[in-house]
């Protein structure tokens, strides 16, 4: 298998599902950073690919090695990249790059406005492949080798928050081969299955004292430990024409439809993530513990869940089960999860995360202030207040939100979505 973005949560939730598989010793990873730092591979690749991964509860860590990376590049090394993907016996190619990643448009295909992407598609239809630097370029470069070698068919498996995160990452694709290569676009058709997953792991960033609980716990000096919560859940809907892990025997869901697991997470759980990240770190809160803890935010909180949960297509028992699985997770002190963190790219994350509760519930004739709040602490957090701002499109939004508040406020939701800015 191959992977691109090789941050903690890749090896916190893929790997994780991997090296316990009843069939791991079958499979082996090769992994590439996102960005063009050498830092993390260098490390990895110094260690064998071996890494703590430490899944830390409310009262105790429980720290294991993890073995199934068996290769870590950082994300120049153009040449291996092709190579893995020219080899016939890779199955499948997994991606965790951020909502941000995928450069979409409004419209959710490939945003061809954006310089990067021009520049891709200059590099990939001159036969310069090693030249791209976006997710989608990569992945198509990587793809026209595979084809080129006629290695035969994989699987692309998405595992970043974004509604039907198959079918969207499958039309980005398929938007920047048509643009490099329209017999390229035919090709994926046919031979690539782009799998559409629902993954569901809380993974701060890492800190120094978790290498020095690492080393205390497996006596193993790791540069690069990552620590988790102990909860993990992965939905996958789709095919895989070269065989995959046996992921099911560490407790994956293969199912027809993952849509309600999807919603349920993506609003239940990512849309409060972005509901204190914004409105608690107005309040002064620093972490998901602090913030959850906030009495205030508590409140908005199970305000937004009661508008959200009934609109899942869940049972109302399993999502009030979850509920309470969330406060106990988003509790976990010993988590240390940044809200500043959660903050970042809220362009990218709110149109998945808050609208589609906010269009239906305009579609019903009402406006809830749960709803809304979110989206009136993001406008605040543009405008200086709480979490520093660090998104994708600052350069667009930041503008937009300054000045009278009564300008600004139409100004930004009619950006995110000009139809529900009416």
């Amino acid at each position: 298998m191959l992977h691109l973005g090789l941050g903690s949560f890749f090896r916190a939730h893929p790997c994780w599902f991997t090296d316990h598989a009843a069939d791991a010793s079958e499979w082996g990873y090769a992994a590439f950073t996102g960005r063009a730092s050498r830092r993390l591979a260098d490390a990895l690749t110094a260690q064998d690919g071996l890494y703590t991964l430490v899944a830390r509860g409310r009262d105790a860590d429980d720290a294991e090695i993890i073995g199934c990376l068996s290769a870590a590049h950082h994300a120049a090394d153009h040449e291996a990249w092709s190579r893995y993907f020219a080899a016939p016996d890779l199955a499948v190619v997994t991606a965790t790059v951020t909502e941000a990643g995928y450069l979409r448009g409004p419209g959710g295909g490939l945003d061809t406005s954006r310089p990067e992407v021009a520049a891709d598609v200059e590099a990939l239809r001159s036969g310069r492949p090693g030249q791209v630097s976006t997710a989608p370029g990569r992945l198509i470069a990587g793809l026209a080798a595979r084809r080129i070698a006629g290695a035969g068919p994989l699987a692309v498996v998405p595992c970043d928050n974004i509604t039907d995160n198959g079918t969207a990452t499958a039309r980005v694709l398929a938007d920047l081969a048509w643009l490099t290569d329209p017999s390229l676009a035919a090709w994926l058709r046919e031979s690539v299955s782009v799998v559409t997953t629902v993954v569901d792991r809380i993974t701060p960033r890492p800190s120094p004292p978790d290498r020095r609980a690492a080393l205390a716990a497996t006596g193993f000096d790791d540069r690069c430990p990552v620590v988790t919560e102990p909860f993990a859940e992965w939905a996958l809907s789709g095919t895989f024409p070269a065989g995959r892990p046996d992921w099911e025997g560490a407790g994956a869901l293969l199912t027809s439809d993952t849509g309600p697991f999807e919603r349920r997470k993506l609003w239940m759980l990512n849309g409060t993530h972005s509901l204190l990240a914004y409105a608690g770190s107005v309040l002064g809160n620093v972490t998901v513990a602090d913030a959850i803890a906030d009495e205030r935010c508590r409140g908005w909180t199970e305000d937004w869940w009661a508008v959200a949960s009934a609109l899942t297509g869940r049972p109302a028992d399993e999502t009030s089960a979850y509920q309470r699985a969330l406060l106990d997770r988003f509790g976990n002190r010993r988590i240390n999860d940044q809200l500043a963190r959660i903050a970042a790219d809220g362009s990218q994350k709110l149109p998945v995360r808050i609208l589609p509760v906010l269009r239906a519930e305009r579609a019903a004739g009402r406006l809830p202030p749960a709803a809304t709040l979110t989206l009136a602490a993001w406008v605040c957090h543009l405008r200086g207040l709480g979490a520093p701002v660090s998104d994708v499109r600052a350069a667009d939004i930041v503008p937009l939100a300054a000045g009278p508040l009564a300008a600004a406020v139409p100004r930004l939701i009619r950006w995110l979505d000009p139809d529900l800015g009416e």
